[in-house]
């Protein structure tokens, strides 16, 4: 069998390329189509792999500034040729799923999220981008979202990786998807051999995953807060924190692993579409605080693996830290742990193959079956014929 994997950008190591790791796992042989591609800053096992770049490739800055090519890309992914590929596997979370399958392809979709920027963040994106982005949106956006819609068609099923991605699948596309969680390293974070006086934000510095709210409310509370991760609003983090707040930027592994284990909990604002730094944390057995929200719903047990909070504000925040202090020695490492672990490689890898096996089977072609009422008249039109004189026909002719 022909395999395809369509990613929509390789340019760094995220959840999204982890996903990739499983799929070139699962299928060896497969050849890898994106838009954009950087092969010194993804892994060896994708390097392995023949990876098929878009013309976007050619054009000067495109591995730094893909992002600004957004116009260009549903031009830039339909000019790939999947069309002598038995099976098409789209890591969706930017344009991929709009690829071009040939008819009896199998096109399954996984979803790490509906293209946010034209869809629930795109508020958020357009007020925080830059004067022309900002100007050309509102003309852009409608015809994008048209071809997003357009292109679910293409997909003959839906896997997403939480149920906060599956209802947007359902909203925006009209279409069901079956819930698989993402693959995450687990095995990768052990349990400490004690616990710290600090908690910990770790990922990226950006909006909309509320580091403010985690900032403030430490500040205001003087408890320690450390900071792992970097992008653009890290200057601006850094201006509102107060002194017990410390901001270690990007780390290597073995640093981020020890905070990890060591921390009072993981402090997590923000609404992700599943979130795998919280199950990391987890598999280090400690708890996390959470807002209720997105995909943290779908690893969060309450009041046994973390504690989560409705209100998305500071002082939401604030009276969370509080409630989980009154009850931290109830939080077991062990079964934090073991809680985690269900969200492995191993278990994706074999729940994926048996979704896309499932989907071949179903479209196969079948031999073409007389309905009952048919098979019950065919014969009696046999018999007929069959005692009608033999002169009958030319009786008639004449």
């Amino acid at each position: 069998m022909r395999v395809a994997i369509v990613h929509y950008w390789l340019v760094s190591m995220r959840g999204g390329e982890k996903v990739v790791e499983a799929l070139c796992d699962m299928y060896p042989d497969a050849d890898i189509f994106t838009l954009v591609y950087d092969e010194n800053r993804v892994s060896e096992k994708i390097r392995r792999h023949r990876v098929i770049p878009s013309f976007l490739q050619k054009i000067p800055g495109a591995k730094r500034h893909y992002q600004s090519l957004l116009p260009l890309m549903p031009f830039a992914l339909e000019s790939l040729d999947v069309s002598r590929y038995d099976l098409v596997i789209s890591s969706e979370s930017g344009p991929a799923k709009g690829i071009t399958p040939g008819p009896q392809a199998t096109h399954v979709c996984y979803c790490h999220s509906p293209m946010r920027y034209v869809w629930d963040h795109y508020h958020f994106y357009r007020a925080n981008a830059g004067i022309p982005a900002r100007l050309l949106m509102p003309w852009l956006a409608p015809a994008l979202r048209a071809w997003d819609v357009t292109t679910a068609a293409r997909v003959d099923a839906f896997v997403a990786n939480s149920r906060h991605v599956a209802d947007r699948i359902g909203k925006y596309y009209r279409r069901h998807a079956t819930v698989l969680n993402p693959p995450v390293s687990v095995n990768d974070f052990t349990p400490g051999d004690g616990v710290g006086d600090y908690y910990l934000v770790a990922g990226q510095l950006v909006g909309y995953k509320r580091v403010e709210l985690a900032v403030r409310a430490f500040t205001r509370m003087k408890r320690k807060l450390v900071v792992i991760g970097e992008g653009p609003e890290a200057a601006e983090l850094k201006r509102m924190a107060g002194p017990t707040i410390t901001f270690l930027g990007r780390v290597p592994f073995e640093e981020l692993r020890n905070a990890m284990a060591h921390c009072r909990a993981l402090v997590f604002p923000g609404t992700e579409d599943f979130g795998i730094v919280p199950v990391e944390v987890m598999a280090s057995g400690r708890p996390v605080i959470a807002h209720a929200s997105g995909g943290i719903l779908d690893s969060v047990v309450p009041d046994r693996t973390g504690l989560l909070f409705d209100d998305q504000t500071e002082d939401g925040l604030v009276e969370a830290v509080l409630r989980f202090e009154a009850r931290e020695t109830t939080f077991r490492t062990g079964d934090i742990r073991n809680h985690a672990l269900q969200f492995g490689e191993d278990r994706f890898k074999q729940r994926l193959q048996l979704i896309i096996d499932q989907e071949i089977e179903r479209r196969k072609p079948r031999p073409h079956a007389l309905s009952p009422a048919l098979r019950t008249r065919v014969p009696l039109q046999v018999r007929m014929q069959r005692d009608v004189p033999q002169d009958h026909h030319l009786r008639n002719g004449a």
